[in-house]
């Protein structure tokens, strides 16, 4: 009973990955020998890992570094620089593709961050609203609640707790917020 046909699309699993790479490598290298024997082809083979490692195989006496190409005449080296131009040209497609896949990812997290930042934000004022008058003077005459979130180190501030007092000198009590607020994210300015 033979495998079936494994469906071809990038392994999202990275050491499932890893491991299908390993074995398949070998597995290349095996092929791109007999190709050369059996049909006695020229065959050259570059393989870069995720990590960058290369992996080269050729039966021909010069390699891809730009070493032992003395042998080679006209003819060679211009098909040697041909097959380095389609090479360089792949990767740098597969590159580009890999940036803008970043690009886009990190887009996305941005706006899920922002929506956060708003939503947290509405909670604020929302907070804001319910305190009595009296509350709402005390806290703004204590400290204002945009100068907690601007200006301390976002470390300082403890959810469910007291600010850390970062000096020898304790803080007065009255000067102290009477509610933590978790940190907001700051908004990027558009200049």
């Amino acid at each position: 009973m033979g495998r079936g046909r494994v469906e071809l699309k990038r392994i999202e699993n990275k050491i499932n990955r890893q491991v299908t790479f390993s074995k398949r490598r070998s597995g290349l290298l095996k092929k791109a020998r007999e190709i050369s024997v059996l049909c006695d082809a020229d065959v050259a083979l570059i393989v870069f890992s995720t990590k960058g490692k290369l992996l080269d195989y050729s039966n021909q006496p010069w390699n891809f570094m730009g070493e032992d190409l003395d042998s080679l005449n006209l003819r060679g080296l211009q098909s040697l620089e041909q097959q380095l131009d389609s090479a360089l040209k792949h990767i740098r497609s597969r590159k580009n593709q890999a940036m803008n896949e970043s690009i886009s990812e990190l887009q996305k997290k941005d706006r899920t961050l922002r929506e956060h930042n708003n939503l947290l934000s509405k909670k604020i004022k929302e907070k804001e609203k319910e305190l009595t008058p009296q509350e709402q003077e005390g806290l703004q005459n204590n400290m204002d609640v945009s100068s907690v979130l601007v200006t301390q180190p976002l470390e300082s501030l403890t959810i469910g707790g007291s600010p850390e007092v970062k000096s020898n000198e304790e803080t007065p009590t009255s000067c102290r917020p009477k509610t933590i607020l978790p940190p907001l994210m700051p908004l990027p300015t558009n200049e």
